[in-house]
């Protein structure tokens, strides 16, 4: 386990106090953390560097003297390499330098470069002293007042402190910015790491707020509705009989209502059955 020294905010110094085991762990992955600080470095280009080849540049397509007979050198156009004005062979294109780290590797190479600073007692706990106004002389003197604290500083506080921020922002060999935003780079750019107490109580709970693998809290899921009452089963309709359809009563007028009646009375009379009218010629003829 790592011990920093402490100071308050008027400049005496306090009892050294533990460095959590979550971050200074002891491991020191030089490689991973040179990988790192080149990918870093990558990834601040911008990409925009650019020039013309010749046939980008304006003018030049017609030939400046015939081929042969002039004793000169041949040429094609005035718009070619060798010319004065002409293009550029194989000029920078603009294109993008982005390189990427897995988070586990990048969350290695942080925690390997606070344990080199831890090493060499070059990680320090220090309150921010109290400032109204922004005031670089309160900076100087807290950072002189911090034995060994020589050379570059980095700053880390406890969340964004703009007061110290806008301190220490015209002095050339110091940075401010909060706790878990440092790079790699940032931290192996400094001397001195100089960390406020509170910026670590997240690491103490084991809530890093540079902790990009921390998965989210899972969410609640809603209660789920009681079923309604059973109801009685639905019949397939399919299952069920075509109703009959029925021929549409025709309208009948009034004048034409008794020929009607007539006409269904003659069909109410019992039909003489075939079969019975034969076997009475029958009868008849055997008589």
């Amino acid at each position: 386990m790592y011990k920093a020294r402490y100071y308050k905010a008027d400049g005496k110094k306090g009892k050294a106090r533990a460095l959590p085991d979550a971050l200074f762990d002891g491991v020191v992955n030089e490689s991973v953390m040179h990988r790192v600080v080149q990918v870093y470095l990558a990834n601040q280009r911008q990409g925009a560097a650019s020039a013309k080849t010749r046939s980008e540049v304006r003018g030049g397509s017609r030939k400046p003297w015939r081929q042969k007979g002039t004793g000169r050198a041949r040429q094609g156009t005035i718009r070619a390499v060798q010319w004065a004005g002409g293009g550029v062979a194989f000029p920078p294109i603009p294109h993008s330098w982005r390189q990427r780290v897995p988070k586990k590797v990048k969350a290695l190479a942080r925690r390997s470069a606070f344990n080199a600073r831890a090493e060499g007692d070059r990680v320090v706990l220090a309150d921010m002293p109290s400032i109204e106004a922004p005031k670089t002389k309160e900076i100087v003197n807290m950072i002189a007042g911090i034995d060994g604290a020589t050379g570059k500083v980095l700053i880390l506080t406890a969340g964004l402190n703009e007061t110290v921020y806008r301190s220490a922002r015209n002095l050339a060999k110091v940075r401010v910015m909060p706790f878990g935003e440092e790079s790699v780079y940032d931290l192996l750019w400094a001397h001195t790491v100089v960390i406020e107490p509170g910026a670590l109580d997240a690491v103490d709970s084991g809530a890093d707020p540079s902790d990009e693998d921390a998965e989210p809290a899972p969410k609640k899921k809603a209660p789920k509705k009681k079923a309604a009452a059973k109801s009685e089963p639905a019949v397939d309709e399919a299952a069920k009989p075509a109703p009959k359809k029925t021929a549409p009563k025709k309208k009948v007028s009034a004048e034409a209502a008794p020929e009607v009646e007539a006409a269904a009375e003659s069909s109410d009379e019992p039909v003489a059955d075939a079969g019975s009218d034969a076997s009475a010629d029958e009868e008849k003829d055997d008589a």
